[in-house]
């Protein structure tokens, strides 16, 4: 397994013969390294597969839905069975180079996804299936369809789900669960909240079936079929430290008092990512055309923001992620924007023309160096 400690991207890499470096696109001097690569993006795994198995702690590709339609920047168009054919054998080249703990994520949409998690299962065997994330793409109504689809799906697999699920991250607290924490006593060690004391009592011991006498006399029992969290002994030591809550009058149901600065975790990931948390297609639109009023925007672009809670789940900072459908480089963006390397492969001139211009800013703010290289024209044939 990578040695998560090492600043840089595996020097074979960086340095092998089946790359061919392009000094004049090299971004930064100096912090962690990462890889831009322009070649067919089977090719280039092909190419490199070797030097990168096992040291990839998360991948997201976002490849062609198979919609029946020519995109500006790519062809959508295959027959299904070829579809899928290519896309299974390319996430057989993206298995190998996961860590243990190390997981695939793969955007798709209703018209393919049933399909696509079918292979993945055979890939990646049922029990490393995680879950399918169900992401809010657009707010507006689509009046010229049957049904307005506002939803995309993310497929999640894992090389281990075990291990995988021991080192996930969890998300940060938002302001919608801090605003749940309140200082009603003024309470030194800042804002809390309550919750439930007593617990189901299925797996209980005889210790936690005991009377709370509160400050002011009254006497509480479990309810039935319940039990209390603590045994007696504990639970006066937190009355006297001032850790159980019997109302602002001092009558009601004990409940233990939880700070918030005391948090030390954070919250289970969800299935259902809303836009107003993740962005939408619309709004990672109208940020490239922000930024590259001269570039003609691609027609599904990926949020940074839902790149990041993705790759903020599933890596740590200096870990390396990976995405082969680089595309307008969104992955690109959210990795430097969160202190992990990356390897972006794509195949389209736009990897000059938009995700270089679009890194070398962020690889300044950030202090990384991103190498540029190039699959040399007698390893790259056309696709057939």
């Amino acid at each position: 397994m990578l040695d998560r400690t090492d600043s840089a991207i595996p020097t074979e890499l960086i340095i092998s013969d089946c790359l061919s470096e392009r000094k004049k696109l090299l971004i930064g001097t100096s912090g962690q390294k990462s890889a831009l690569i322009k070649g067919h993006n089977d090719q280039v795994l092909d190419a490199i597969g070797d030097d990168l198995e096992q040291k990839v702690r998360c991948i997201y590709i976002d490849p062609p839905y198979n919609n029946m339609e020519n995109f500006e920047h790519y062809d959508d168009s295959d027959k299904h069975e070829v579809w899928l054919e290519k896309l299974s054998n390319h996430v057989r080249r993206l298995k190998r180079l996961l860590t243990t703990d190390g997981s695939l994520w793969v955007s798709i949409d209703d018209r393919q996804v049933h399909y696509l998690k079918v292979e993945l299962d055979r890939i990646f065997g049922r029990s490393n299936f995680v879950s399918t994330i169900v992401w809010e793409h657009r707010k507006t109504r689509e009046n010229r369809k049957a049904f307005s689809n506002n939803h995309e799906y993310i497929l999640v697999y894992a090389q281990n789900a075990t291990a995988f699920k021991k080192q996930r991250n969890q998300l940060p607290y938002n302001d919608e669960v801090k605003s749940r924490f309140k200082n009603p006593d003024n309470d030194p060690r800042g804002p809390w909240q309550s919750i439930s004391l007593n617990v189901q009592a299925g797996h209980a011991t005889k210790s936690q079936f005991h009377e709370i006498v509160a400050p002011n006399g009254r006497k509480h029992t479990p309810p039935s079929g319940r039990c209390w969290m603590y045994t007696a002994e504990r639970v006066q030591d937190l009355t006297a430290n001032d850790r159980i809550w019997f109302g602002k009058e001092g009558t009601g149901v004990p409940r233990l008092k939880r700070f918030l600065a005391e948090m030390k975790t954070g919250l289970t990931p969800q299935t259902l990512w809303p836009a107003n948390e993740v962005g939408t297609t619309d709004s990672a639109k109208k940020e490239i055309k922000r930024l590259f009023p001269d570039e003609i925007a691609f027609d599904t672009p990926k949020p940074v923001e839902l790149i990041s809670r993705i790759l903020n789940i599933a890596a740590d900072p200096g870990d390396i992620v990976l995405d082969s459908f680089l595309g307008s480089g969104t992955t690109a963006t959210a990795a430097l924007q969160n202190g992990m390397r990356f390897i972006g492969i794509e195949r389209g001139d736009h990897i000059v023309s938009l995700c270089h211009r679009r890194l070398k800013p962020l690889a300044a703010k950030y202090e990384a160096t991103v190498n540029f290289f190039v699959l040399p024209e007698k390893q790259t044939t056309e696709e057939s």
